[in-house]
Formats: structure tokens, C-alpha cells, sequence
């Protein structure tokens, strides 16, 4: 199968009615050093995320960030944002120089543009989550780091290409917004990742942490606004927590869908 991902290969195996609250989706569909079988990952996890939308009648709109760019108020006539996984963060936009060790598939334009959007969104009270890379982008976006190469790895990826992803115990902090939505003070999630968010933003909290300390979710503190470390659109691990979360960002996007309306 070519590298190359299309916008046809996205798509929803079963589209939904899409009547619903309109959600922003960012993704890289084709970031540098894209190989095949990331650009298979990048097809599968993105389509799970839209039918998942799709699923509860979201009128979604993605935005491709490796392609040309829109203006960002036109990304944000929405109700909420969704960002997705792919390459890494450029490490100079957290105050690394240099390529940080292993960095994979950086394309600063689509993080600066990320960035803003984020940045307005949260300003605009429009309710995000971020998964993956979009996790880390809510972080710098509000001052935070992150760890460049995660040396200790074995909870958080496979050693080799094809067994990237391993299943991981995470604990969710009591008293925050993701545990309300998980429901739950521990859960099993699908993570493959080398870098993790560092210090945390000021205006964020820690919601999730490994066993080892790495911080798996973040979110801010006043704005309803959540980052996942895992992948809970990763049709091989547990679907619970993906139902949950997708379940409570459309809630979210719902509620805030007359302020666009």
C-alpha cells in the first residue's frame, strides 16, 4: 500500500447523519518521513476517530496540517476541536535545540498553525481534546514541555516498529475532569509513544499519570479542555474509555453548539 494517505481513506466505513454539533479535526495526514506502515496507522486511527463522530451525527470538518492551510477562524466555525496523533512536536518550540534524540516527522508550520488554533479555541471557550501529538501540542501551546525521548520506553512502546503499541496501566487523578468522564481511578489504554509531556503548562493540571510518573493526560484548569497521552481510537485496544471520551467531547460540543448557531 502507498504511503501516501488520501482523504478517501479516512472516511467512515459507516457514515452517521451529521446533524449534530460541528467538530474542527486536525490531523497530519502526511507528515515528513511518513513510512507505510505509519501511513496505515495514521488511515486506521483517523477514520476510527471520525466514525466516532460519525457515530453521534457530528457534522465534523478535518483539516488536513501537512497540506495548504486555512485562515484559523475559519478552522473554528465549530462547536468543538479535536486533535489527532502524528509526528512529533518541533523540540525548538519547548525550548530544546536541536533535533531532540529519535525526533520523527516534524513539520513546524503545522505546529505553529496548530498552536494558535488550540490557543483560540481554549480562548473562545470551545471544548477540545487532544490525543497523542494533540495532547502535547495543548501543552506547548500554553508554555509547557515535553520529554524529548522517553529513555526508560518498555510502558509506553515496543521496542521494534511492528509491536509499537503495548497496552498500559494508567491512574487517573481523582477531582479532575477526566476522571469524571472516565469514571474510574485506573483503566488499561493503548499507548506507542517516545515523548510525553515534561513540565505542565501553568494553566494546565496533570489528570493521568504511568506507573513510572509519565504524565498520560493533562487538561486545563478552568476551560474544558483534555489531552490523552494513549490512543483511545486504536480499534485494538479497550473501546470502554474510547466511548467515553468521544461520548463526553460531543456533550461538550453540544452544549456549546448555540453560542455558534
Amino acid at each position: 500500500m502507498s504511503n501516501v494517505v488520501s482523504y478517501e481513506d479516512i472516511l467512515p466505513v459507516v457514515p452517521g447523519d451529521r446533524s449534530g454539533p460541528r467538530v474542527a479535526v486536525l490531523v497530519s495526514l502526511n507528515f515528513p518521513d511518513l513510512t507505510d506502515s505509519v501511513a496505515e496507522l495514521i488511515r486506521r486511527f483517523t477514520r476510527n476517530a471520525l466514525q466516532e463522530l460519525d457515530n453521534r451525527g457530528c457534522d465534523w470538518a478535518l483539516t488536513d496540517t501537512s497540506a495548504a492551510l486555512p485562515t484559523v477562524d475559519s478552522v473554528l466555525d465549530a462547536d468543538a476541536l479535536l486533535i489527532l496523533g502524528g509526528g512529533d512536536v518541533d523540540s525548538e518550540m519547548y525550548g530544546v535545540a536541536g533535533p531532540a534524540p529519535h525526533e520523527y516527522g516534524v513539520d513546524r508550520v503545522a505546529d505553529e498553525f496548530s498552536v494558535d488554533v488550540i490557543r483560540q479555541a481554549v480562548g473562545q471557550g470551545i471544548p477540545v481534546l487532544g490525543i497523542c501529538r494533540g495532547s502535547q501540542l495543548l501543552n506547548v501551546a500554553f508554555g509547557g514541555t515535553l520529554i524529548p525521548d522517553i529513555e526508560n520506553f518498555a510502558l509506553h512502546r515496543g521496542a521494534h516498529h511492528d509491536q509499537l503499541f503495548v497496552d498500559e496501566v494508567i491512574s487517573v487523578e481523582p477531582g479532575t475532569r477526566l476522571h469524571a468522564v472516565l469514571g474510574c481511578d485506573s483503566l488499561v489504554v493503548r499507548t506507542g509513544h517516545h515523548q510525553a509531556v515534561a513540565e505542565v503548562a501553568p494553566d494546565l493540571r496533570v489528570a493521568a499519570v504511568a506507573a513510572d510518573g509519565v504524565v498520560e493526560g493533562i487538561e486545563h484548569a478552568h476551560s474544558w479542555a483534555l489531552g490523552v497521552q494513549w490512543h483511545p481510537e486504536d480499534d485494538h485496544g479497550p473501546s470502554d474509555a474510547r466511548h467515553a471520551l468521544f461520548g463526553a467531547f460531543v456533550a461538550q460540543a453540544e452544549l456549546n453548539r448555540p453560542v455558534h448557531s
